[in-house]
């Protein structure tokens, strides 16, 4: 081997090793920032799914104890108006949503559940097929009690609710027409969905209760009325930006790039905490202390 050959070949294996350090790194980078994606959406619907059973239980004992005693009446001590005598159709409309409030709680934790899917699929499509049922009865009985009764809130609230039962029928239907299509990867996304515009009620009161405890209080609106500009935006917001984290996380997920996904992995960490922190102020405000 001449002289060139030696400098060549010198030159050649740093370069090939270093190469290769540099083809790893990306790798690494992307599987950390695809392992802590998965890790901090985990973390979210744990959370999530338990600051609901919270809440399915607040329902479960207090509505349901007073049913169960035959005193509906102290439903009114929360609700305005709740149980109302001589109105047979709005206080059926209100049991139902109740009843399905806890029923799509319960269903809803368990059909996102990756484990459950896997093992027992069957009892995966049975339990969609509950849960879209109990979807679409308690929004429509939530619409008839908004625009039949004398519910709390103004014009822009009763609109916000009634456009997130629209979404409910909408995002119900194209689950259902995916999953029997056997597309199940659409049917997926739109079950998620589904998952957080029924669940908009939660997020109203989680939303409102952290609200209240950063302020200190009531602000942006009148507590006496329930009127008000934040209830205004609250009456949206509590499912469009859900909705919006959701599909930007869709993409994210997508995308495989390791920024996007560090980003992404970073803001539902963040979002997460801010929800514990919901919770647990709506649990001490709203439900401990009247279970």
């Amino acid at each position: 081997m001449n002289t060139s050959s030696l400098a060549a070949a010198g030159i050649a294996a740093p370069a090939a090793a270093a190469i290769r350090v540099l083809d790893v790194a990306p790798q690494r980078w992307q599987r950390t920032a695809s392992t802590a994606l998965k890790v901090t959406s985990a973390m979210w619907l744990g959370a999530a799914a338990m600051g609901q059973v919270l809440f399915a239980f607040y329902v479960l004992v207090f509505y349901g104890g007073a049913a169960v005693q035959g005193r509906p009446e102290l439903w009114n001590k929360i609700l305005s108006p709740g149980y109302v005598p001589g109105d047979a159709v709005g206080n059926i409309a209100l049991a139902a949503h109740l009843l399905c409030a806890v029923l799509v709680t319960a269903a809803g934790a368990l059909q996102l559940t990756p484990a459950v899917r896997r093992r027992w699929p069957r009892f995966h499509r049975w339990n969609g097929r509950a849960f879209l049922a109990c979807a679409v009865i308690a929004s429509m009985a939530g619409l008839l009690m908004v625009w039949t009764r004398q519910t709390g809130g103004d014009l822009s609230q009763h609109i916000g609710i009634s456009f997130s039962g629209l979404l409910i029928f909408t995002f119900a239907g194209l689950a259902f027409r995916y999953a029997l299509a056997r597309k199940f990867d659409v049917h997926r996304r739109w079950a998620m969905r589904l998952f957080l515009v029924v669940n908009t009620g939660w997020f109203f009161r989680i939303g409102l209760m952290l609200w209240i405890v950063a302020n200190h209080g009531p602000a942006g609106f009148d507590p006496k009325t329930f009127t008000g500009p934040f209830l205004t935006f609250l009456s949206f917001a509590d499912y469009l930006v859900p909705l919006a984290v959701l599909e930007i996380y869709f993409r994210t997920q997508a995308s495989r790039d390791p920024r996007a996904q560090g980003a992404m992995a970073s803001a539902l960490l963040i979002l997460t905490l801010a929800m514990i922190g919901a919770i647990a102020a709506a649990a001490a405000i709203l439900w401990v202390p009247n279970l």
